[in-house]
Formats: C-alpha cells, sequence, structure tokens
C-alpha cells in the first residue's frame, strides 16, 4: 500500500516571520544601514551603545511595520506578481486581521523606542510614519513610488543623527541625500524584476518610468550618492579609511551598471545585485567608523 507523504503544516509562528520578512534579513539590514551611518558619523565613531541598540531595533519595528503595511495595501494585487504571491496575506495563509494586529504591535513597538529619544528625533520619528504608511498607496499614483520609498529611508539618518546632535546640519543633509539616492538606485534594480507583471496589473515603479533609459538612471543614482558622500567626506574630514571605502563601493555600483547594461539577465539577478548594496552599505559603514576616528 502506498501512502501519501504528510504535508508539513506551516506553523502561525512562522507564517508572522515571513510576514515581517525576517527570513530575508537583506532587506531589515539595508534600512538599518543609514541609521548606523546616522548615529556613527554624528558621534565621531563613538557613540553610546545604548542608543545603538535603540537604533538598531527602532529600524527592524519599522521596517516590520513596513512590510505588513505593504502587503495589506497589495493583498489583491500581489497574488498577481510571481515575486510576492506566497506572501501570507497574499497567499491567504494568513488574515488580513491578523495582519492589522501586527502592524498595530509593530508601530507600538517603535514608538516606545522612540520616546527614549530627545524631542528633534521623537518628532521625525512621527513625521516618517505617514510617509511609511502611503508608499504602498503611492505605486498606484506615482509614476516613481521608489522616490517615496527613498524619502522614507531617509528619516533613518535624520532621526539617528539628531539622537545625538539634537539638531540638524549641512553634514546630515548630505547624508541623507546620499541615502535617498542610494535607496532610488537599489530599489529600482530590485523593481526591475517585477516589470512585466507590474506593467500587466497597472502598478508602477520606476523601473517603467524610466523605460529603455532605467541602467543609465541607476548610474546617475549611484554616481550622485557617491558625489554628496565625496562632499560630506570633505565637510567632517573624514580619514583615509572612509575613502578606500568609498572608493569599494563605487566600483561595486560600477561593475552592477555594466552587468544590467546585459541583455539577458536571470531573475533572481536583480535580488542578488540588491544583496550586493548590502554589503556595500556595510563597507561605507565601516570606513565611516574607521574614517571618524582620524577625523
Amino acid at each position: 500500500m502506498v501512502t501519501q507523504p504528510e504535508q508539513q503544516v506551516e506553523s502561525i509562528f512562522s507564517k508572522v516571520i515571513r510576514l515581517l520578512r525576517w527570513n530575508k534579513p537583506e532587506g531589515r539590514l539595508i534600512l538599518m544601514i543609514p541609521g548606523l551611518w546616522g548615529v556613527f558619523l554624528a558621534a565621531h565613531g563613538k557613540p553610546p551603545l545604548p542608543l545603538v541598540g535603540v537604533i538598531i531595533l527602532g529600524t527592524l519595528a519599522t521596517s516590520a511595520l513596513g512590510c505588513v503595511v505593504n502587503d495589506l495595501w497589495d493583498k489583491d494585487i500581489d497574488p498577481e506578481v510571481e515575486r510576492t504571491k506566497t506572501r501570507p496575506l497574499a497567499s491567504r495563509a494568513l488574515s488580513i486581521k491578523v495582519g492589522i494586529v501586527v502592524a498595530v504591535v509593530s508601530l507600538i513597538c517603535a514608538a516606545i523606542l522612540a520616546f527614549y529619544l530627545n524631542p528633534v528625533s521623537f518628532w521625525l520619528c512621527v513625521a516618517a510614519v505617514p510617509v511609511i504608511l502611503l508608499y504602498p498607496g503611492a505605486k498606484r499614483v506615482f509614476p516613481v513610488p521608489q522616490l517615496v520609498l527613498s524619502i522614507a529611508w531617509g528619516f533613518a539618518v535624520l532621526i539617528s543623527w539628531s539622537a545625538v546632535t539634537q539638531n540638524l546640519s549641512q553634514s546630515t543633509w548630505l547624508l541623507w541625500g546620499a541615502t535617498v539616492l542610494w535607496t532610488l538606485g537599489f530599489d529600482t534594480v530590485y523593481a526591475m524584476s517585477d516589470r512585466e507583471d507590474d506593467k500587466r496589473i497597472g502598478v508602477n515603479s520606476s523601473a517603467i518610468f524610466f523605460g529603455n533609459y532605467v541602467q543609465e538612471a541607476i548610474a546617475v543614482f549611484f554616481v550622485g550618492t557617491a558625489g554628496l558622500l565625496v562632499w560630506l567626506g570633505i565637510v567632517i574630514h573624514l580619514h583615509i579609511a572612509f575613502w578606500i571605502s568609498l572608493v569599494i563601493a563605487f566600483a561595486g555600483w560600477v561593475w552592477q551598471y555594466f552587468r544590467l547594461k546585459k541583455t539577458e539577465l536571470p531573475s533572481d539577478a536583480y535580488g542578488e545585485m540588491f544583496r550586493q548594496n548590502v554589503w556595500i552599505g556595510f563597507i561605507l559603514l565601516a570606513g565611516m567608523i574607521a574614517g571618524s576616528f582620524y577625523s
């Protein structure tokens, strides 16, 4: 008698982990990186460890909120996209009610952490919430929704920097601009894998907006990122370690541009380049920390 193999039942806990994307740490780390850039540069490489912990936990809570809100917005269109059709809300593995509860818990956790910060940083946290909540809707009405996401990413710099200095300076805005352009670059790369599905269901993205010039747009974003980081390094007198890390990062971006110019790329290549930007971000972070000690 032939028996059918038992189908493994996924636990609620595992489904929530997937909802939060904690099974894909690169997306959490890439939001954490600008926050760490800001806190270490503002503190000249030596921020208080409790504050670093709050920044790390805060980015985890914020990214969790953003992921759940995004999936709630997209619960009816994610099933039509190859990359997103197995997400818990899209596949109905979790109910909308559970999604809302997880989003509220994430928001509460982020709010508790925000109370640790000074008033300037706290109110920047408050200002970031509408941007996070509205980004998924921007995909339906705004031609370059990645810009909204990039502005949301930029709040990580503003919050972490002001958490140290209690103000925003020229240096803060240079790092903010670099973060916005970097995010536009790597998220446009990521969006390239969804172009056909997005066109079919009527969702906007920067990868669609720039059309045949999308590789050139990405190059402009990465060159702009490098340019603003050069300006920042000069303004705050960073040591040679930072400049070495920036050269390595720029070489990585140049390599990605030429790879994107190839006509036949497998769909998983875009996610691979997204993950490479996590490493690039951490290389820059290491250079910023080392470069600050001698600045």
